[in-house]
């Protein structure tokens, strides 16, 4: 499996982004997807999982303002960020829960203040 993230960028806080990946070769849809972010100097943290069934799981940091979505038809998962906040910048990352997969291109997130 090959993943890639993509869609961040730079956004006010307050604002949302909206973060695709795509999983390419052999797309597992019996794993946990998940959402990872890496801010700089802190260790990679779990943001968001969701089964196969569609059942989500969040960090408490991001409750209530990150949903996480999967569409098995079209091999991508997609992290909706609303409300976010400075201390969301990171990259971002999916992969299966656990990490399974080769860890692919992130996708950089900036919120400003």
């Amino acid at each position: 499996v090959q993943l890639q993230a993509f869609g961040g960028g730079l956004v006010q806080a307050g604002g949302s982004l909206r973060l695709s990946c795509a999983a390419s070769g052999d797309w597992s849809r019996g794993s946990i997807m998940a959402w990872y972010r890496e801010a700089q100097g802190k260790q990679r943290e779990l943001v968001a999982s969701i089964t196969p069934g569609r059942s989500t799981n969040y960090a408490d940091s991001v409750k209530g303002r990150f949903a996480i979505y999967r569409d098995n038809a079209k091999n991508t998962v997609i992290l909706q960020m609303n409300s976010l906040k400075t201390e969301d910048t990171a990259v971002y990352y999916c992969n299966a829960r656990p990490a399974t997969f080769p860890w692919g291109q992130g996708t950089q997130v900036t919120v400003s203040s």
